[in-house]
């Protein structure tokens, strides 16, 4: 019963995070489904899991998108 209440409760969050806009959907959703998992081994703390994957997600997502905007800006600058 556990293990079906934990996957209602992780559909939910998805469900959710798939509503938010897509300017921060990029890299919760994967984050929301390891966290969820995660959490729900853990303890059975599947939401929480899915709450801070979802926000843990999303930074990586930035910091990537970071990353390749400034890689792409170099190279621009030395092809100039």
């Amino acid at each position: 019963m556990k293990t079906r209440t934990a996957i209602f409760s992780l559909l939910t969050v998805v469900s959710v995070l798939v509503s938010t806009s897509a300017a921060y959907g990029s890299g919760c959703l994967k984050g929301a489904a390891v966290g969820g998992v995660a959490g729900h081994v853990a303890g059975h703390h599947a939401i929480a899991g899915a709450a801070l994957g979802c926000a843990v997600g999303h930074h990586e997502a930035r910091k990537k998108e970071k990353a390749a905007a400034a890689q792409n800006s170099a190279r621009e600058e030395q092809s100039h």
